[in-house]
């Protein structure tokens, strides 16, 4: 019996619609990268894209268990003496709520090309509403 793998041609993708309103973000990230990557499919083969389109809606209104809220931080470095400069979750959840989520998905995806190729699919939307209605898409359960 010889091993199947999947062909980018012949994969079929499908939308799938997330309500992360309430939703601990590491849970949802998780799950999210999960059918980026396409693992939920029988024909998964690991160097190619078998996932499907994520449509994440509420980011607004995903959580953080305990005092993480207050305390998290997010930083980045402009690659300049002095250049890291710092964020603190709440700020960041106010000013653009969709970046949580995205740097959360984005962290469990692969650090490549492949893995660039995936994150293309994950469309975040900090409110209820999203622009995708005609691609059909089905609710994931979580």
């Amino acid at each position: 019996m010889a091993t199947q793998s999947a062909k980018a041609s012949e994969i079929e993708r499908k939308w799938y619609v997330v309500d992360a309103a309430g939703q601990p973000l590491g849970r949802l990230a998780s799950k999210v990268a999960h059918v980026l990557r396409g693992k939920h499919r029988p024909e998964y083969t690991p160097h190619v894209d078998t996932g499907d389109f994520v449509i994440v809606i509420n980011a607004a209104q995903v959580r953080l268990t305990g005092k993480k809220a207050e305390n998290k931080e997010y930083h980045h470095h402009s690659g300049y003496p002095g250049g890291l400069k710092s964020q603190s979750y709440g700020d960041l959840l106010e000013r653009k709520p969709q970046f949580v989520v995205e740097r959360a998905v984005k962290g469990m995806l692969p650090k490549n090309s492949l893995g660039r190729q995936m994150f293309r699919k994950l469309k975040v939307h900090p409110e209820g509403t999203h622009p995708h209605v005609a691609q059909k898409p089905e609710p994931f359960p979580l």
